[in-house]
């Protein structure tokens, strides 16, 4: 029986799902399955929760032989894909191990997700980028606690103060987190939690701007609980010495600014040989196959994905990448049959927040009516999509 060989680039959300959902799909597709996993790393990034190893210590990486196990039928490879050659149906990946390599495939998915927005070198702070950068925040915060137990009042005062720059989703997670465990640690060390201040600079007039007000009102209520103040339409322009800079000439002394700015596509795919949009995302139709390249798919962050009923685009989150490749494995058991593809659905208006350990809030909106679900079952709910997107039970 000739083989179908089906690879998957990225081991982020879209792509760990597209490996499950081509799985199921390709099952019955009368060609034997080859299906390969190329990831940089050997482990599955759980980066929404970049903020955990950031406020206590956590591992937020799941190996992906855990995910895809022996015998189970997917192989994994370890490289980094630098170049496609469409017309030879090749990838050029670097091998982790070192040099060159090239892999064969009839169907290729690029599912290369995106990279955390990082400030200007001259910007000071810390970004959250990477577990190793969350470590460094904690180790930093931790340290200004310790240094704030013997520190004059006004210095004490500046070690307590903490600023989070960027009012996007990671900016209200990563704030309630490290609001709840800087005031555990503080009350551990003899100081009072209450002289603890922690800031969340958003740029917008509210947050969620995306939502109703009356979501971001009680968003920033929830958040007012966790000891975490938001300031409204201002910038961190920069942090320097310890003084945070703000876009309306206000200054914040702080012990630590931390920079959650969001996600870009990855910056690789153009140089890889994929039509991009001005934003840096591929090009693709409403069944997510890239035009003029046979065989080839994109989905997740990486891609541009629009309802072709609403004509609006999908958000850059997990959920929704989950979603794309459920559809994905359809559309291409299609293809490879012969049957007509179905398109691009978006997913519905519903999006989830941690608010600190236990602590949650959940909005949606369906038949005209906003739902707003709160404290541990709105945690469970959220803990619930963190799991599923991870392919974790």
């Amino acid at each position: 029986m000739e083989k179908l060989t089906c690879v998957v680039v990225g081991g982020g959300y879209a792509g760990i799902n597209a490996v499950k959902a081509l799985q199921k799909s390709l099952k019955g597709a009368g060609r034997e399955l080859r299906l390969i996993l190329i990831n940089k790393d050997p482990y599955h990034l759980r980066k929404v929760l970049l903020f955990k190893p950031a406020a206590l210590q956590e591992d937020i990486a799941v190996p992906l032989r855990q995910l895809f196990p022996e015998g189970e039928g997917v192989e994994l490879v370890q490289g980094e894909v630098t170049r496609v050659d469409f017309d030879a149906r090749q990838l050029i990946y670097s091998r982790s191990e070192g040099g060159d390599a090239r892999l064969g495939y009839d169907i290729l998915v690029m599912a290369a997700g995106s990279m955390v927005r990082r400030p200007q070198p001259d910007q000071g702070g810390i970004a959250l980028t990477s577990p190793e950068s969350a470590e460094q925040i904690r180790r930093m915060w931790k340290q200004n606690l310790r240094e704030a137990a013997s520190a004059s009042a006004e210095e004490r005062a500046k070690l307590l103060t903490f600023a989070v720059a960027g009012g996007g989703i990671s900016g209200i997670e990563t704030s309630a987190e490290l609001a709840h465990a800087i005031r555990a640690d503080a009350e551990g060390l003899g100081l009072n939690p209450a002289d603890i201040r922690v800031y969340l600079v958003n740029a917008e007039e509210r947050l969620f701007a995306q939502g109703p007000a009356k979501v971001s009102r009680k968003l920033e209520r929830l958040l007012a609980d966790e000891g975490v103040t938001t300031l409204h339409g201002r910038k961190v322009i920069r942090e320097r010495g310890g003084v945070i800079a703000l876009s309306d000439g206000s200054e914040i002394s702080a012990g630590l600014c931390v920079w959650t700015l969001g996600i870009v596509p990855n910056p690789r795919l153009s140089s890889i040989g994929f039509p991009v949009t001005v934003e840096g995302k591929v090009v693709v139709d409403a069944s997510y196959r890239v035009e003029g390249k046979p065989g080839v798919y994109s989905i997740g962050d990486c891609a541009q994905i629009v309802d072709p009923e609403t004509g609006r685009a999908d958000s850059m989150t997990c959920k929704e990448a989950g979603a794309q490749a459920t559809r994905l494995g359809q559309v291409v058991a299609a293809d490879v049959e012969g049957r007509p593809a179905p398109v691009h659905k978006g997913y519905m208006d519903v999006f989830c927040f941690g608010l600190g350990p236990a602590k949650g809030m959940v909005w949606t909106r369906q038949w005209g009516l906003d739902m707003i679900i709160q404290g541990r079952l709105g945690w469970n709910i959220r803990k619930f999509t963190w799991d599923h997107a991870s392919l974790l039970k």
